[in-house]
């Protein structure tokens, strides 16, 4: 009888998943809930293992690539892959593969749901709720923004980026973008505008990111940017933390630069800037982007499927490099 393959999870996914993985392989390990694996778990894991799964926390460096002669595959659990050095895994023919697509509807939700509350102080009004000390409805009580009608700024227009200023349609919200290269919006959208990144910072009145995290995008939004806003405007980041220099955003939003933020990803994370958390002018989540049910097991799955195609010896589904 085969010897099952041999594969190292570096966390615990949702159970279908883990399922599908216990029937198919040999696991070098039970991740357990809210595990984080140290150095010695992770070098002990990629050492036995022909298929790595990793998530974006787990850093996937030279060294511990080549402490790993058998391993064929690591299937990152994520659309980004900056956490994997891709050229050492080339090299080394390893494949690297990302789950793209099956999280955007949810992560351009996530968008919408913090572009909302910071608009309109649904967390401060929710703490107010809670705490007992609300006195009954007011005229001038916990006012906010419109959104309806504004405008939309985003940077990035990918796969997100696009599902998001879809979205923007039924708020009425003209779209201004920078991206690299223009889009063509869907039949009957006539409100994307393609226009140059400085332009999208003055102008929006809502500005949402959507880029992936590289050397040119590391702090995309800093002092100099920040300060080319709107003082009306607002930032949101579903996108990386990095993205965004987050000592410059707390300065802009303690001194007014900006109205607000949200925030779904953080540039330390999980630390999180000192003094961010005690602004009511920022909503502040941890990093919820893909986080349904639905998505996170059909990430999961897909990672699986990625690693049955190439050890097998058939192409993988989501190649980030190139073999040959």
């Amino acid at each position: 009888m085969t010897q099952p393959k041999t594969i190292y999870i570096t966390r615990l996914l949702p159970e279908p998943v883990m399922t599908a993985l216990r029937e198919r392989y040999a696991l070098v390990s039970e991740p357990l809930e809210n595990q984080i694996p140290t150095g010695d778990d992770q070098r002990r894991g990629f050492a036995q293992a022909e298929a790595v799964i990793c998530t974006l926390a787990d850093p996937i460096t030279d060294d511990l690539l080549a402490a790993a002669p058998r391993l064929k595959i690591v299937a990152n659990y994520a659309v980004g892959y900056n956490n994997i050095d891709v050229a050492a895994a080339t090299r080394r023919g390893i494949v690297v593969t990302n789950t793209p697509d099956v999280l955007t509807d949810a992560t351009a939700d996530l968008t919408w749901a913090l572009l909302l509350a910071v608009a309109r102080r649904m967390v401060e009004g929710d703490q107010w709720a809670r705490s007992g000390q609300w006195p009954g409805w007011a005229p001038t009580q916990m006012l906010g923004t419109d959104v309806t009608g504004k405008t939309l700024g985003i940077i990035g227009m990918g796969r997100i980026g696009q599902a998001v200023a879809l979205r923007a349609q039924g708020f009425r919200m003209p779209v201004l973008y920078a991206s690299r290269r223009p889009c063509s919006p869907p039949p009957g959208v006539s409100t994307w505008v393609h226009r140059p990144i400085e332009d999208v910072l003055e102008q929006a009145d809502f500005l949402s990111l959507h880029v992936p995290l590289s050397d040119t995008t590391r702090h995309l939004i800093g002092s100099r940017e920040l300060a080319m806003m709107k003082p009306t405007a607002f930032l949101i980041n579903t996108s990386r933390g990095p993205v965004i220099d987050e000592a410059a955003l707390f300065a802009a939003l303690r001194e007014g630069t900006i109205a607000g933020a949200g925030l779904d990803v953080y540039e330390r994370e999980p630390l999180i800037t000192d003094g961010l958390e005690a602004l009511p002018n920022v909503v502040l989540l941890p990093h919820l982007g893909s986080a349904t049910q639905q998505v996170r097991i059909k990430m999961g799955m897909l990672c699986v499927e990625n690693i049955a195609a190439v050890l097998a010896g058939r192409p993988p589904v989501n190649p980030v490099n190139r073999q040959g």
